[in-house]
């Protein structure tokens, strides 16, 4: 018997909200990078897109424990010599706060060309609103600590 390998024309994607309201950002992240890597479906096969597309809405309302709200950095470089730019997570989810989930799913993500095609599929909205209603997404709960 032969293992079952899933071809990309035959894998069915479907769409799912995930509500960010309350949720610590790594659980979260990793639940997302799950979904859309497919590792969840039984048809999962490491070197073909099997996963769904994700939204995630109240990006502005994720939370992080311990000191990291004033401590942790988010760093780029502008290319630039002394180019390096600095934001700590409290600022920078007062200004671009789907710029925090989209850095973290990143991160949890394959590197290379099959995860970057798998990261498109993420779509990060701040407050409730989205405009994915014509594809019938479906509510994924995330089970915390205490559930």
């Amino acid at each position: 018997m032969s293992s079952f390998i899933a071809k990309p024309h035959e894998v069915e994607k479907k769409w799912y909200i995930v509500n960010a309201e309350g949720q610590t950002l790594g659980r979260l992240a990793s639940e997302v990078a799950s979904i859309l890597r497919g590792k969840k479906k039984p048809i999962y096969t490491p070197h073909v897109d099997t996963g769904d597309y994700v939204i995630v809405i109240n990006a502005e309302k994720i939370e992080v424990t311990g000191k990291k709200r004033k401590e942790k950095i988010y760093k780029r470089h502008t290319g630039y010599p002394g180019g390096l730019r600095e934001i700590t997570f409290e600022k920078l989810q007062a200004k671009n706060p789907e710029e925090i989930i989209r850095h973290a799913v990143k991160g949890m993500m394959p590197k290379g060309r099959l995860g970057r095609q798998m990261f498109k599929k993420l779509k990060i909205y701040v407050g409730s609103e989205h405009v994915h209603e014509a594809q019938k997404p479906e509510v994924w709960t995330i089970q915390g600590r205490g559930e």
